[in-house]
């Protein structure tokens, strides 16, 4: 890419370090969506030894990509995004897409669409590593930043995702553990 368009699409991307999301950090601080994409995709990369036969680079690009659309709508939390919102983040995206020079792209549609389709693993596993992510995000920040609805959630969010393999229930099994010692403590 030639560098003026980088510098371009950079500036563009930045927004969402500074786009906040309704979960803060352990130091108090507001989760940006940027922190939510780097905290995924580490989880990605430290999970490799256990996906061999599968493409992690591919998941972690999926990691790092999957909310561009946000830069566009901000972020809407799970619970409270529509099918509207989801429709408008997405035509928005793609349009953005589709002003990108190639590959660029044609290879992001095809993975945004694979991500969407949820038929390989890689974009199953990208998908189990958001949900947990964003309740291992909960177990560290203080509990007071915590919605109402979110004591349940909690504890219940991801599994249908994970189900499909042994070592992701696993995980999401020792993360509910974390939860309840947290809704415990406080």
């Amino acid at each position: 890419m030639e560098a003026r368009k980088l510098l371009n699409t950079i500036s563009f991307i930045e927004k969402l370090k500074g786009t906040m999301r309704h979960c803060q950090t352990s130091n108090g601080y507001e989760e940006s969506v940027a922190s939510h994409s780097w905290m995924m995709a580490l989880m990605a990369y430290f999970m490799k030894d256990e996906f061999e036969q599968i493409d992690m680079n591919k998941v972690i690009l999926m990691c790092l990509v999957h909310d561009l659309g946000e830069c566009f709508t901000g972020d809407i939390p799970v619970f409270q995004k529509t099918n509207q919102n989801e429709e408008n983040e997405k035509g928005l995206l793609e349009n953005w897409i589709e002003s990108l020079e190639e590959p660029f792209a044609s290879e992001l549609m095809s993975l945004f669409k694979e991500m969407d389709e949820q038929k390989t693993m890689e974009a199953r596993i990208y998908k189990s590593i958001d949900k947990m992510e964003a309740v291992i995000q909960h177990n560290i920040s203080d509990l007071s930043s915590w919605l109402p609805l979110e004591y349940d959630l909690n504890l219940t969010y991801a599994f249908d995702q994970v189900s499909f393999n042994e070592y992701l229930l696993n995980l999401r099994n020792e993360i509910k553990k974390d939860t309840i010692l947290k809704i415990e403590k406080g």
